[in-house]
């Protein structure tokens, strides 16, 4: 079957947050992860039979949502899980928020890779959690987590990872997820895991490895954070889960959540099912356009001496240094030359940009072009 990834669909006038941003001016929205693809079929036409039962009542996570994730996980992911370690979410950014609230106390850290997804930083942030940074370096072209920099301050509680990594795109290796691991045994961390993205690989050489199916050990201290929002454009509809296979754990998320974080929609129930049960042909074609839209990308920004990004090996993210530009803000000067970028600040370093390239070729080309011209205008 063929999918259109080059099909333009106007998001300005419809409810966008990404398209809505800049209102009338004429600044590309790069920004907030979600892409401008039709989501699959198969979704779209369950949402329909569903919305055409005309009740919507309090919704039941249906037994089929919680099968075909099992069996997802084991035949993708060789990770074997029971069906009560999962807990339903509307959103992983709340499963990053309960494990703060859940698994620290007044006085304890957090731990987290740096630079980062900002709601890892805004998490610890709403409650008063102090947070170890972590340093990303970049070597051989990926971002990995200097786990040997001599920061730890001995009250730290948990670990928040993020695999494949936002903003760098880097897919661990085991052999670097063990290091993870042993660090956090070392220092006594539970682990939360955010692996949102683990569908979105790029890189033929990159296999994502859950961190709980490591070992027994990983999966007791750990929360690992899913859903197929990213990868098949569904974020609006929010169904997430949290996975974990500690009792207790488990148990301290959920009284943490009580009549706070509320239940899932009921669509978007339907749309996660659709999309795991029946939306891998269209996310093979995605994979196949969004790796073409990084390459391309990735050789049109090398040429510019002043920028430099690494070919992440995974998402629809592109990590942007923009250090010798020579500007205050490379977010604002891009943005006052047509080009809505994520600030590198947001995840802790304010010489890079995210480039959110999970667009039309046409819109990437008229973006790259706005790039070019941003960057000769500064010369």
């Amino acid at each position: 079957m063929a999918f259109d990834f080059d099909q333009w669909i106007d998001r300005r006038h419809s409810d966008s947050l990404k398209w809505h941003k800049y209102g009338d001016r004429d600044v590309l929205p790069l920004w907030v992860a979600d892409t401008d693809f039709r989501s699959p079929e198969c979704i779209v036409e369950a949402i329909k039979k569903r919305a055409d039962h005309g009740v919507f009542g309090y919704g039941a996570t249906p037994s089929g949502l919680i099968d075909i994730t099992v069996s997802r996980l084991a035949q993708r992911y060789n990770w074997a899980i029971q069906p009560d370690c999962i807990v339903m979410l509307p959103g992983v950014v709340s499963g990053l928020n309960l494990s703060v609230r859940a698994f620290t106390e007044s006085g304890q850290r957090t731990v987290a890779p740096t630079p980062i997804y900002p709601p890892f930083r805004a998490a610890a942030k709403l409650v008063e959690r102090e947070q170890t940074h972590l340093p990303l370096r970049l070597q051989d072209d990926r971002w990995v987590i200097d786990l040997d920099a001599d920061l730890m301050q001995g009250n730290e509680r948990l670990l928040m990872l993020c695999n494949p990594q936002n903003p760098g795109g880097t897919v661990y290796r085991r052999a670097e997820l063990e290091a993870q691991l042993a660090f956090a045994q070392q220092h006594d961390l539970i682990v939360c895991s955010d692996e949102i993205h683990c569908d979105l690989i790029l890189s033929p050489d990159a296999h994502h490895i859950p961190f709980a199916a490591l070992s027994e050990d990983a999966a007791q201290r750990s929360i690992t954070l899913i859903s197929p929002s990213k990868t098949f454009n569904i974020a609006g509809l929010g169904a997430s889960m949290a996975i974990i296979p500690n009792p207790e754990l488990r148990r301290r998320f959920k009284q943490v959540r009580e009549g706070i974080v509320p239940g899932v929609d009921i669509l978007a129930f339907v749309a996660a099912e659709a999309a795991w049960r029946e939306g891998d042909e269209w996310l093979a074609a995605q994979l196949g356009y969004l790796r073409a839209n990084r390459d391309w990308l990735v050789t049109q920004v090398n040429a510019l001496p002043e920028l430099q990004i690494n070919t992440p090996e995974a998402t629809y993210l592109g990590w942007i240094d923009a250090s010798q530009l020579d500007v205050a803000s490379p977010a604002l000067y891009f943005e006052k030359h047509g080009l809505g970028f994520s600030p590198g600040r947001d995840f802790g370093d304010d010489n890079f940009v995210r480039f959110n390239f999970g667009c039309t070729r046409a819109t990437l080309e008229q973006a790259v072009t706005r790039l070019q011209q941003a960057v000769i205008a500064r010369r």
